[in-house]
Protein backbone atom coordinates (compact mmCIF):
# COMPACT_ATOMS: atom_id res chain seq x y z
CA UNK A 1 0.00 0.00 0.00
CA UNK A 2 1.05 3.64 -0.52
CA UNK A 3 1.59 5.94 2.22
CA UNK A 4 -1.52 8.04 0.83
CA UNK A 5 -3.57 4.55 1.33
CA UNK A 6 -2.36 4.04 4.33
CA UNK A 7 -3.18 7.90 6.03
CA UNK A 8 -6.97 7.17 4.70
CA UNK A 9 -7.17 3.95 6.25
CA UNK A 10 -5.79 5.16 9.00
CA UNK A 11 -8.20 8.64 9.11
CA UNK A 12 -11.04 6.10 8.20
CA UNK A 13 -10.41 4.26 11.56
CA UNK A 14 -10.10 7.77 13.37
CA UNK A 15 -13.89 8.43 12.20
CA UNK A 16 -14.67 5.00 13.50
CA UNK A 17 -13.27 5.60 17.14
CA UNK A 18 -15.29 8.70 17.41
CA UNK A 19 -18.50 7.01 16.38
CA UNK A 20 -18.04 4.17 18.98
CA UNK A 21 -16.98 6.54 21.13
CA UNK A 22 -20.17 8.07 21.12
CA UNK A 23 -22.20 4.75 20.94
CA UNK A 24 -20.38 3.92 24.42
CA UNK A 25 -18.75 1.22 23.16
CA UNK A 26 -15.08 2.18 24.92
CA UNK A 27 -13.22 -1.07 24.11
CA UNK A 28 -14.15 -0.48 20.35
CA UNK A 29 -13.09 2.98 20.52
CA UNK A 30 -9.95 2.15 22.00
CA UNK A 31 -9.12 -0.57 19.48
CA UNK A 32 -9.57 1.47 16.52
CA UNK A 33 -7.78 4.63 17.72
CA UNK A 34 -4.96 1.82 18.07
CA UNK A 35 -5.62 1.03 13.94
CA UNK A 36 -5.97 4.37 13.15
CA UNK A 37 -2.36 4.90 15.10
CA UNK A 38 -1.06 1.50 13.53
CA UNK A 39 -1.71 2.41 10.01
CA UNK A 40 -0.34 5.94 10.45
CA UNK A 41 2.99 5.15 11.79
CA UNK A 42 2.91 2.61 8.65
CA UNK A 43 2.26 5.09 6.41
CA UNK A 44 5.05 7.28 7.72
CA UNK A 45 7.40 4.68 7.45
CA UNK A 46 6.59 3.93 4.15
CA UNK A 47 6.77 7.61 3.13
CA UNK A 48 10.26 7.94 4.51
CA UNK A 49 11.55 4.94 2.46
CA UNK A 50 11.29 2.09 5.09
CA UNK A 51 8.80 0.00 2.53
CA UNK A 52 10.94 -3.04 2.71
CA UNK A 53 11.59 -2.90 5.99
CA UNK A 54 7.67 -2.55 6.99
CA UNK A 55 6.69 -5.49 4.94
CA UNK A 56 8.87 -7.46 6.49
CA UNK A 57 7.51 -6.70 10.37
CA UNK A 58 5.90 -9.23 11.87
CA UNK A 59 4.21 -8.07 15.22
CA UNK A 60 2.58 -4.81 16.24
CA UNK A 61 5.30 -4.71 18.83
CA UNK A 62 8.01 -5.02 15.87
CA UNK A 63 6.34 -2.12 14.04
CA UNK A 64 6.49 0.01 17.47
CA UNK A 65 10.07 -0.90 18.23
CA UNK A 66 10.79 0.20 14.17
CA UNK A 67 8.86 3.37 14.35
CA UNK A 68 10.77 4.42 17.18
CA UNK A 69 14.02 3.57 16.14
CA UNK A 70 13.80 5.06 12.60
CA UNK A 71 11.23 7.96 13.58
CA UNK A 72 11.65 8.63 17.05
CA UNK A 73 15.37 8.59 18.21
CA UNK A 74 16.01 9.97 15.39
CA UNK A 75 14.13 13.35 16.65
CA UNK A 76 11.74 12.69 13.24
CA UNK A 77 8.62 12.53 14.87
CA UNK A 78 8.17 13.63 18.62
CA UNK A 79 9.33 11.40 22.04
CA UNK A 80 5.40 12.39 22.98
CA UNK A 81 4.08 10.81 20.17
CA UNK A 82 5.91 7.75 20.23
CA UNK A 83 4.52 7.20 23.75
CA UNK A 84 1.46 8.08 23.35
CA UNK A 85 1.53 5.34 20.60
CA UNK A 86 2.69 2.42 23.53
CA UNK A 87 -0.13 3.77 25.77
CA UNK A 88 -2.79 3.43 23.31
CA UNK A 89 -1.94 0.19 22.35
CA UNK A 90 -1.76 -0.58 25.94
CA UNK A 91 -5.24 0.43 26.21
CA UNK A 92 -6.02 -2.04 23.02
CA UNK A 93 -4.38 -4.89 24.73
CA UNK A 94 -6.91 -4.33 27.92
CA UNK A 95 -9.52 -4.01 25.61
CA UNK A 96 -9.33 -6.78 23.29
CA UNK A 97 -7.45 -9.50 25.16
CA UNK A 98 -7.64 -9.04 29.23
CA UNK A 99 -11.33 -8.32 29.34
CA UNK A 100 -11.33 -5.19 31.26
CA UNK A 101 -13.97 -2.87 30.71
CA UNK A 102 -12.34 0.57 29.50
CA UNK A 103 -13.79 3.92 30.45
CA UNK A 104 -14.88 6.86 28.90
CA UNK A 105 -12.55 9.22 29.89
CA UNK A 106 -9.81 6.14 28.70
CA UNK A 107 -11.69 6.47 25.24
CA UNK A 108 -11.92 9.78 25.06
CA UNK A 109 -8.27 10.03 25.69
CA UNK A 110 -7.76 6.93 22.99
CA UNK A 111 -9.45 9.35 20.78
CA UNK A 112 -7.23 12.54 21.66
CA UNK A 113 -4.28 10.94 20.84
CA UNK A 114 -5.14 9.30 17.72
CA UNK A 115 -6.23 12.42 16.35
CA UNK A 116 -3.07 14.11 17.50
CA UNK A 117 -0.55 11.36 16.03
CA UNK A 118 -2.61 10.29 12.70
CA UNK A 119 -2.87 14.30 11.80
CA UNK A 120 0.94 14.91 13.35
CA UNK A 121 1.94 12.59 11.26
CA UNK A 122 0.28 13.11 7.81
CA UNK A 123 1.48 16.79 8.51
CA UNK A 124 4.82 15.17 8.28
CA UNK A 125 4.86 12.85 5.87
CA UNK A 126 1.63 12.89 3.45
CA UNK A 127 2.78 13.12 0.05
CA UNK A 128 6.67 13.45 0.84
Amino acid sequence: MTPEELFEKSLVALRSADLLLQSGDFDGCCNRAYYAMFDAARAALVADGGVDQVLGIKSHSGLISFFSLRLVKTGRVSVELGKSFNKVEDLRLLADYRGDALELAQAQWAVEQAQWFVHGLQALFDGK
